[in-house]
């Protein structure tokens, strides 16, 4: 593999990443490598690495995933919408099919320029979350937790805690995150969302990611969300709009149980790795 590697520096809502095409070229780095990419003092920083590689399965590419600790993930809402406008620029075309690790999904240029994704469907048995113990995934008590209530479990390629509170922007998001992400419960770990009802059809919603920490948005965070929402009736249907740190994701949790989410896409910049200035 060549020691430079073009990039560019993409974000939805400010959820950011970096994007490589390794199509044509072999752009797999090491844990290492992903690591010191995603430092933000001495690397470029990100979210979650996204790379964009031949397909598997009859879609345009497929995207692989990794998050700033060098560990894969299945799923980025937001970094699907940005890899998706890419290639629907390059084809020419209105709609794709972008495959990643749990499927093809289908992206669509909406007419406002924003991008939508059917995020697939949203998995709700406790198997497919999955969860230590057998419970139902409505109220989940989550031990050493209690304080936040109950969670709701939804697997959005990736699992997700919903907990719904008073006032989400009160909570001490860096010291509660990470010992729920990881508490034994989660054989996987968790993506850990608090969430404020504030109004009928909107939400607001931090989040601690999974292997990523605090970010600005969570694509599949608003759709899990909004999933809960309903399940729980915190909502009296199946679509809102879920304010971030970042901004606000439209998102609709249809009859057939897919989950369709809209929003912006943003490039920032473009540069070069030099991967030989990131160790092995």
């Amino acid at each position: 593999m060549s020691t430079n590697l073009p990039f560019l520096k993409m974000h939805g809502l400010g959820n950011d990443f970096v994007v490589v095409d390794g199509r044509k070229a072999d752009a797999a780095l090491s844990e290492a490598q992903y690591r010191a990419v995603g430092d933000r003092r001495r690397g470029v920083g990100y979210d979650q690495f996204l790379t964009i590689l031949p397909p598997k399965n009859g879609g345009l590419a497929y995207m692989a995933i990794h998050n700033p600790d060098g560990s894969q993930a299945q799923a980025c809402g937001n970094g699907t919408r940005c890899v998706a406008s890419l290639l629907m620029d390059e084809a020419g075309a209105e709609e794709i099919v972008l495959e990643t690790v749990v499927g093809g999904l289908v992206c669509k240029r909406a007419a406002d320029g924003r991008v939508t994704v059917d995020m697939g469907k949203a998995n709700l048995g406790w198997t497919e979350i999955p969860i230590a113990v057998e419970t139902d995934t409505r109220e989940v008590t989550v031990p050493g937790a209690e304080a936040y209530g109950p969670a709701t479990m939804v697997n959005m390629g990736n699992p997700h805690a919903v907990f719904f509170v008073e006032d989400a922007e009160a909570l001490d998001l860096a010291r509660i995150g990470p010992p729920i992400e990881t508490n034994p419960i989660f054989p996987e770990r968790a993506n850990i969302e608090f969430v404020s009802v504030l109004a009928p059809d909107r939400l607001r919603m931090r989040v601690w990611e999974r292997g990523a920490g605090i970010t600005q948005a969570c694509g599949s965070g608003a759709c899990a969300t909004v999933v809960a929402a309903a399940r729980r009736g915190m909502i009296p249907g199946r679509s809102a709009s879920v304010v971030l740190d970042g901004g606000v994701l439209d998102i609709t949790w249809r009859a057939d149980g897919h989950v369709e989410m809209t929003g912006p896409v943003a490039t920032s910049f473009s540069g070069t790795l030099d991967l030989s200035a990131l160790g092995s």
